[in-house]
């Protein structure tokens, strides 16, 4: 039997689901909404719990705050179609590339920037899943072309990947203090 997720890596995995249960509601934000921080949620889990069974969890809250924003907030379905099936995939790749970076985060700049770079090229991924996904399977677009998803994805991406690599920067950032500022030592 597998051990539990450990208490850190469970504190780190509840805060990554609060997180999500504040911002999920409203992809872009408002005045009184963060953007969505999804995307930038699955990478930190990966770098951060690791396990799979955090994974998991994510991607179950994910959907149920999908369900109950959809079937009871009155929150539009139009994003609902039969590539809403490639997020598991999408949130996938983030968490895996999160998790394939974790064994050299340190708080060095050289360290976090890479980590960066992985995030970015990360939520670049991710995004282009999900968002072709919905525009060839999604059944929104009458006569889908290559152009058209081209433009489409120009138009989007930038916000998507932007908004993911706010959180995590803020993320790095409060690890690079904190470790500052309590530094670990070998025994």
């Amino acid at each position: 039997m597998k051990p539990a997720i450990r208490p850190f890596k469970l504190l780190i995995l509840v805060l990554l689901a609060a997180l999500m249960l504040a911002t999920r509601f409203k992809h872009f934000g408002d005045a009184l909404h963060l953007p969505d921080a999804s995307m930038a949620l699955f990478f930190l889990g990966g770098l951060w719990v690791r396990a799979h069974r955090g994974l998991l969890s994510l991607l179950l809250l994910a959907v149920g705050i999908d369900e109950l924003s959809v079937h009871y907030l009155g929150v539009s379905d139009f994003c609902m179609t039969p590539a809403y099936a490639f997020m598991p995939l999408a949130y996938a790749l983030l968490w895996y590339a999160g998790r394939a970076c974790s064994g050299w985060l340190e708080p060095r700049p050289a360290a976090l920037l890479g980590v960066a770079a992985v995030a970015l090229a990360a939520a670049a991924g991710s995004f282009m899943i999900s968002n072709g996904a919905f525009y060839w399977l999604g059944g929104r677009y009458a006569q889908p072309n290559l152009a058209q998803y081209l433009q489409r994805l120009w138009q989007w991406g930038p916000l998507f990947v932007g908004v993911s690599m706010g959180y995590v920067a803020t993320a790095l950032a409060l690890y690079a203090g904190l470790a500052h500022r309590h530094p670990v030592r070998a025994a």
